[in-house]
């Protein structure tokens, strides 16, 4: 007979069912109404019952049948692991995957492939279905589980097979069915390999994938991520500028046509594609409540508009202040003007702008959130940073001080003998951040208090920074 664990309860909330329980953390949960519990899922949906029985091992080893009526309140229990089950790495070898492209020696959650369908509800990973079983697909239906995020790549079944390097890759596209016809929310994501999933490849991907919506919501597609660590791996060529154009000029065509039909643009172009096409961004309205934004899609238009509102009806302070600004290749121009947009407002701060040159990973790769310490510091020694350093937060491991390499804001601090302050995401926590330095202080402060989980140490396939 299998031996079943149960889940440990490792902390139980003030003024909670549980604490009236008598429950304490150390105590095992081992079934509800008699089933064992496979995940957090299978909890969640168990406990929103009016009423159930619960047994709990207590660390005595009583067993404790508890007959509760919660009237579907949350119990106030949490477990030793978030998911209440190991994390499913992938089975993939797919061709464009960035963590095959990372150098040895980095930290191991920085190797870990994720290709979990749970970890696509708790925290917006992507996944590629070829994890999933039937009974995967049952549970989501069941217990009206969305969105789920996919990541499609082609809807081609036999080139899906050889970008996954996986046989079952292509009958993987047929859950996409069964969650059609339950009425599951999903949303798709395309990487775009030259001359392999573009052209005509992609116009027939975008044509089925259509055909979903509106439950499929949305789909965007971004370009692969080369870094320089490819030896032996499937050769991959960078995009041009007349590439990104074609590409633009599809999804547009496709946007026009699904806003007719769903009033929505369905298929959405990353910044990247923009930038290389040296193009301006989609207007607000394109983006679908920015439904796409983990995937870099509108995010250049969003930091913009929020600098714009954060500046509006604003007048000079008549203070005066010089620091300076890190970021990537990719974002630099759209913060250049920014930063100047900033400064006309506020003419006594001088704002320093540099772009970092990803020397680590390789030119090709350009956003701010793969930028490491070690390349930070040796572009910036000798350079006029003024007062303070502001570096996105991105740049860090979420909860930590510290980047992908491993060098610590500290030792950059040290290395380049300033102050270093870590901003949030948005436009307006930017120009507070440039206005204010104690305001500055509190975001590099509560960046460190943020809850560190698995997703937020982890790259994408892509090489964005989960």
């Amino acid at each position: 007979m299998k031996k079943y664990n149960g889940h440990k309860i490792t902390a139980v909330a003030p003024g909670s069912i549980g604490e009236e329980l008598e429950l304490e953390p150390g105590d095992i949960l081992l079934t509800i109404d008699g089933e064992e519990i496979e995940d957090i899922f299978d909890y969640d949906y168990m406990t929103d019952s009016e009423s159930f029985v619960m047994v709990v091992r207590k660390q005595n080893g009583e067993e404790w049948e508890l007959e509760i009526e919660s009237g579907g309140e949350d119990l106030g229990l949490t477990f030793e692991n978030g998911l209440m089950s190991e994390y499913r790495s992938c089975r993939n070898k797919c061709i464009f995957c960035f963590i095959d492209q990372m150098p040895p020696g980095m930290r191991d959650t920085l190797y870990f492939k994720d290709d979990d369908s749970r970890l696509s509800f708790l925290q917006g990973n992507y996944i590629t279905l070829t994890n999933m079983s039937d009974q995967d697909i049952d549970r989501i239906i069941r217990f009206h589980l969305s969105p789920i995020n996919i990541s499609v790549q082609t809807m081609n079944p036999e080139l899906r097979c050889t970008m996954l390097n996986n046989r079952f890759a292509g009958d993987a596209l047929k859950k996409i069915d069964r969650l059609y016809e339950a009425g599951t929310e999903m949303n798709g994501q395309i990487v775009l390999c030259k001359g392999i999933n573009d052209g005509k490849e992609l116009e027939y991907s975008i044509e089925k994938l259509a055909a979903y919506a509106p439950h499929m919501q949305s789909v965007s597609v971004v370009p692969v991520g080369l870094s320089k660590f490819r030896d032996g791996l499937y050769p991959l060529e960078p995009f041009t500028k007349e590439d990104a154009c074609q590409v633009i000029d599809l999804i547009e065509s496709w946007q026009k046509k699904m806003y007719e039909q769903h009033r929505i643009h369905f298929i959405h172009a990353s910044d990247e594609w923009y930038i290389l096409a040296e193009r301006e961004l989609p207007e607000e309205e394109r983006y679908d409540g920015y439904i796409q934004l983990e995937n870099g899609v509108g995010m250049l238009r969003l930091l913009y508009e929020e600098v714009t509102d954060a500046l509006e009806g604003q007048t000079d302070d008549g203070e005066k202040e010089e620091l300076s600004i890190a970021t990537g290749y990719l974002p630099y121009p759209y913060l250049k003007r920014l930063t100047e947009k900033i400064s006309s407002v506020y003419p006594g701060r001088n704002i320093h702008l540099y772009p970092i040159r990803n020397d680590f990973f390789g030119e090709m790769i350009t956003v701010a959130g793969l930028v490491t310490g070690q390349d930070l510091i040796a572009q910036l020694k000798g350079k006029n940073l003024g007062d303070r350093l502001l570096l996105p937060a991105c740049m860090f491991k979420s909860g930590e001080e510290v980047f992908l390499d491993d060098v610590t804001k500290s030792g950059a601090e040290a290395a380049l003998q300033i102050p270093i302050n870590i901003v949030k995401s948005s436009g307006y926590d930017l120009v507070r951040a440039i206005l204010d330095p104690e305001e500055a202080a509190m975001q590099t402060a509560e960046h460190g208090a943020y809850e560190l989980t698995m997703k937020e140490t982890m790259l994408s396939e892509d090489g964005e920074v989960l």
